[in-house]
């Protein structure tokens, strides 16, 4: 469906995004790959392939980095073999932290490392992670963790942590394998 993206805003002031839900097109926002000079458009990316794209809190936590993006490095492959053509990791960070954690995860070209340094994409999905908690632990508002297949720019599954029930666990890799 072309419902989304869905803004509700009221006296211009308070605005909120609609989540992004299976069925929707993913929004057309620009990304950073390795530099903030390579943008990449995330509706572009995924025109005629089928991937994942999953979002997570922030490069270098510990449960972003001891499960998340390891999960998907572990089971590219696995992925690839039920017709996962790319693996998408965005984070609310900039270009060079995501690039840097790639390597230091050693993703080695399994999954694409982009950034949302000014929570574009969380925005425009519905899915900005925003309390004191992140605040006083994270600085600034940040991503909820996600993971969607995708489907020629068409949210074909999505699993949010925390919402309708979804556990961390849900959102990796595993639990995608489980899917195809």
């Amino acid at each position: 469906s072309d419902r989304f993206p869905f803004v509700i805003c009221w006296w211009r002031i308070n605005c909120f995004f609609m989540t992004i839900a299976m069925g929707d097109r993913l929004p057309s926002v620009d990304l950073h790959e390795g530099t903030p000079a390579t943008k990449v458009n995330l509706q572009q990316l995924f025109k005629g392939k089928k991937g994942i794209l999953f979002g997570v809190p922030g490069a270098f936590t510990p449960g972003c980095s001891k499960q998340h993006l390891p999960s998907f490095v572990k089971e590219a492959t696995a992925l690839g073999h039920k017709g996962v053509e790319m693996i998408v990791c965005v984070a609310v960070n900039d270009a060079f932290v995501m690039s840097g954690w790639g390597d230091a995860q050693g993703v080695g070209g399994k999954v694409r490392m982009l950034a949302d340094p000014q929570g574009e994409m969380a925005k425009a999905m519905g899915l900005v992670l925003d309390n004191d908690v992140v605040k006083a632990n994270l600085g600034n508002a940040r991503c909820k963790r996600f993971v969607c297949l995708v489907e020629d720019g068409i949210v074909r599954h999505l699993a949010i942590s925390g919402e309708a029930g979804a556990k961390d666990s849900d959102t990796y890799a595993p639990a995608v394998l489980a899917k195809l």
